[in-house]
């Protein structure tokens, strides 16, 4: 009978597994198609800028990001497409983020997403400004594709106060100077809650307000997006320190060779999975006033914790 039990379990989770990867895979699908209309660029843009956009925004990714936005979106009862604007936004933003990330004077990273990083193949300065083009044009779709326009002013503060001095970019400058500064465990998780998890929680936002979701439903997302945006950083940490290279599309083991501060270097391997599957249980928790709505949510989160990329 016990046998029998877990069979049942296993199953039931294996079809569960199976449906989250179908979902995601047909939302990623979504973005790319959007976002290559969106760099179909006029003649007045510079042919090597636009093919260095091209070259890192329509890199095979995971469209972790904007699959946050499209089934927020739907959690708060609205269809995912009125959300797809907001969600080539956020992908953008990240985007840009990732290629200022990889350049010399920051994290110095030749590969990103299985090929080479944008400065690696167009040089600094085109890489440079290719970040600075997806930054503006993220504020460009939002603000003409998201309806009515207060919505579309909402979404926009929100996403640059996110990419902001406090956020994404304050904890790039904080996560810079913590190399070999003999920091905590607090101090790691504040660097993180604004660097990685400010953009994970805005694009959540950015979905439950296109949605015209409630204040308690916003309270809500934003909850699960603090939880999952801090367990997605760990296991990021565990697998840049036992990752595959292929898999991940980037070189492994940076991290340690430059002292950063991680959590595995914090904690060790078995704390820091533990804390990890501890804040992917908040974060579901979080989804309870959703009921059924935030099944593909649920999905993510439980893929975060299970990713091998």
């Amino acid at each position: 009978m016990e046998l029998r039990r877990w069979a049942a379990v296993f199953m039931a989770a294996s079809a569960e597994i199976a449906d989250f990867a179908e979902l995601s895979r047909s939302l990623a699908r979504r973005v790319d198609e959007a976002l290559k209309v969106h760099t179909q660029y006029g003649p007045d843009c510079p042919h090597e800028l636009a093919a260095a956009i091209r070259h890192s925004l329509l890199a095979p990714g995971k469209r972790l990001r904007p699959m946050l936005t499209l089934m927020a979106c739907e959690a708060c009862g609205c269809e995912e497409r009125a959300a797809l604007p907001a969600a080539c936004a956020v992908e953008m933003v990240h985007t840009y983020s990732l290629i200022h990330d990889d350049l010399p004077a920051m994290d110095d990273d030749d590969m990103r997403r299985g090929r080479p990083s944008c400065h690696a193949k167009f040089g600094e300065a085109t890489a440079i400004l290719a970040g600075d083009a997806l930054l503006a044009q993220a504020f460009e779709v939002l603000a003409t594709g998201i309806q009515p326009p207060e919505t579309a002013a909402r979404c926009c503060a929100a996403l640059a106060m996110a990419a902001g001095t406090c956020n994404l970019v304050g904890g790039q400058e904080d996560d810079l100077k913590a190399q070999f500064a003999g920091l905590g465990l607090s101090d790691l998780e504040r660097i993180h809650r604004r660097k990685t998890g400010a953009m994970m929680r805005v694009s959540l936002r950015l979905g439950g307000m296109v949605a015209g979701g409630s204040e308690q439903q916003l309270t809500a997302l934003d909850t699960y997006g603090q939880q999952l945006g801090l367990a997605f950083q760990i296991i990021d940490d565990l697998l840049d320190l036992n990752g595959d290279e292929a898999s991940l599309g980037k070189r492994t083991g940076k991290d340690s060779e430059r002292g950063k501060l991680t959590f595995p270097g914090l904690l060790g391997i078995d704390e820091s999975r533990r804390l990890a599957e501890e804040l992917i249980g908040k974060a579901i928790a979080a989804l309870s006033p959703f009921g059924g709505k935030a099944a593909a949510l649920e999905g993510l989160a439980r893929y975060v914790i299970e990713r091998d990329r």
